[in-house]
């Protein structure tokens, strides 16, 4: 028997997966099984002619092997010839064999079918009127089926991920759309390991965190042809690669076997060295294995009260974060825990943001679908270069060591800048770091403030703020760097009035007005001689700035200033004893309001 130790690594085509029921299913092929399982999930990745007594050195995985029995010899069932020939077709990861019957042999020998029934073998009988290349086109046709039904499924993906990346809250809707396309859970780390967001249901029926035994373990796939739930027999790894090095496409090959390797035949009784289960794969909740870079303690363990299979894909996400490596570290990794597939994906910012993916099986297509998420992701919580990363960092020193902002803005990017103060639209939540960021991507600057309730986003002059959905917007005038600080008084105010009017966008108003017909000393004297009473307390001032700028409502006051109603009736009531003043007098609410805009 040849030496087997080291075979030939060839290409796997990326062909989909047929169903072996789906070709079974085909009555012009008359086709049978007569022996060995009736998994409905085994599936075939393309057929081939063989009559050779060991085919082994011939087949790549995946294959419905066919044969007429030409190389049987006369004696074979007396011996131990059909065990060895089909062990070998198991070994080389064969997925059927189909037997042909006539002009050699009239009926399937008996002792071929007891191997098959022994080495898990699914054997077919192919009829006398069937020919071999009727059943590999057959198999071409179901492939061709397959492919256009991915391409469809992908396609219509890219879509609804696309209109997600759009909606107003962008990262939960892409997440809660990636989740609805793989059937499983998708989550978004921070450069620390913290979950952000998520989306999805869990992966596994019992919502426990441990998949519902099916009776029967998965057996071990293979990384580069998907079956039919979306794996592929275990086969070799490209020569010279070891399974901590990552392949072609940037993935982490986890679980895989090492260079030149196949795996042996099935042998019920032999444990895995590992740790695994024979089948190759591992419990749920038991921690992945060498996923860790090198040099690397493995990652500390997340609480009890988390399920296992979130808890490994968080561990999973570790492997492609640059900040938890020494060294260049994977665009991607998967890994299987209890029969849940799990995939992870740095996102290009280079900020330490992972997408991981979480899902009950792995089908054709789900790694483009993905891919694609987190293209958009990288998108939404990447920086977008509007000036180097090291003109920014200088400018920060230069104004924190004392250089004037005028002289420090052309390393921003421009001399005149608008200020944009922006809240969650209606009573949404607080925005958090990633929804900052996006809105500032959609602006188009990355000098943005989260900080509190308002997110505060400096923009360039050049460029014309717009209403963002799901925010209320207020923007102020276009200024130079040594107005800054004016700037964004303006679109705290334009935003105050954006809320109480219920508009999605304000901004200040640069129209000229009757003031620019007085002397700025004379207007700005006079300003301060009638606001004097209430000068000393800036609450009263605002309050009757706001006021008076919605026109004397108290419930859009109140709105705006994010009181009570009787709290603004109240102070406009102490404005007015303390400025002598009647309020409800139109000429003295004019007067006042030009104080307030010149004071």
């Amino acid at each position: 028997m040849p030496d087997t130790s080291a075979p030939p690594v060839r290409p796997v085509p990326p062909t989909p997966p047929v169903p072996l029921s789906a070709l079974l299913a085909r009555e012009d092929l008359g086709l049978r099984r007569i022996a060995g399982p009736s998994d409905p999930d085994t599936v075939i990745h393309w057929a081939h002619t063989s009559e050779m007594a060991d085919p082994y050195p011939y087949l790549l995985g995946g294959e419905l092997l066919l044969t007429a029995g030409v190389h049987i010899p006369e004696a074979a069932g007396s011996g131990t010839y059909f065990d060895d020939y089909v062990s070998r077709i198991v070994a080389a990861g064969g997925a059927a064999l189909g037997f042909g019957l006539a002009p050699v042999h009239d009926t399937v020998p008996r002792a071929l079918a007891e191997a098959c029934d022994t080495y898990g073998l699914p054997l077919l009988e192919v009829p006398p009127q069937t020919t071999f290349s009727g059943v590999a086109r057959a198999v071409w046709q179901l492939m061709a089926q397959a492919r256009l039904a991915e391409l469809r499924r992908v396609t219509e993906a890219q879509q609804s991920l696309a209109a997600a990346a759009a909606r107003p809250d962008p990262v939960p809707a892409v997440l809660r759309q990636l989740a609805q396309r793989v059937g499983g859970r998708a989550v978004l780390y921070g450069p620390d390991g913290a979950e952000l967001a998520e989306a999805g249901r869990m992966p596994w029926p019992n919502g426990t965190g441990t998949p519902t035994p099916t009776g029967q373990p998965p057996t071990e796939q293979h990384p580069a042809a998907p079956s039919a739930t979306g794996q592929r027999p275990a086969a070799r790894l490209p020569t010279g690669q070891t399974p901590a090095e990552p392949s072609a496409t940037g993935q982490h090959p986890i679980g895989q076997h090492p260079a030149g390797q196949r795996p042996a035949a099935p042998s019920p009784a032999a444990p895995s060295p590992t740790g695994q289960s024979p089948t190759g794969q591992r419990p749920a909740g038991q921690a992945p294995v060498a996923t860790a870079p090198a040099g690397q303690t493995p990652a500390t363990q997340h609480p009890v009260a988390q399920p296992p299979v979130m808890q490994a894909l968080a561990e999973l996400a570790r492997v492609v974060r640059p900040g938890d490596a020494q060294g260049p570290t994977p665009s991607s990794a998967t890994d299987s825990v209890g029969g849940t597939h799990l995939a992870a994906y740095a996102l290009g910012s280079g900020q330490g943001f992972v997408l991981g993916v979480a899902a009950p099986r792995r089908d054709p297509g789900d790694h483009t679908i993905a891919s694609v998420a987190a293209v958009l992701l990288s998108l939404l919580t990447g920086e977008q270069q509007s000036g180097s990363g090291a003109a920014r960092s200088a400018a920060l020193v230069r104004l924190l060591l004392g250089a004037a902002p005028e002289d420090v803005a052309p390393l921003l990017g421009g001399e005149r800048w608008i200020v944009v103060h922006a809240r969650p639209a209606g009573d949404g939540p607080a925005p958090d770091a990633v929804s900052a960021s996006a809105l500032g991507a959609a602006l188009g600057s990355v000098l943005v403030d989260a900080g509190g309730d308002v997110v505060r986003v400096l923009v360039s002059g050049e460029r014309e703020p717009t209403a963002q959905p799901g925010w209320t917007c207020g923007v102020s005038a276009a200024v130079g760097p040594h107005e800054w600080a004016a700037a964004d008084t303006q679109a705290a105010r334009a935003l105050a009035r954006a809320r109480a009017t219920r508009a999605a966008l304000v901004r200040h108003g640069e129209r000229p007005a009757l003031a620019d017909l007085v002397p700025p000393a004379d207007a700005e004297a006079h300003a301060r001689a009638l606001l004097a009473p209430i000068a000393a307390t800036p609450t009263l001032t605002e309050t009757l700035r706001t006021w008076l700028s919605l026109h004397g409502s108290w419930d859009r006051t109140a709105v705006a200033l994010s009181v009570h109603r009787n709290t603004v009736r109240q102070r406009i009531a102490r404005c007015a004893t303390l400025l002598g003043a009647d309020l409800d007098d139109a000429d003295v609410r004019m007067e006042l309001w030009f104080a307030l805009r010149e004071g």
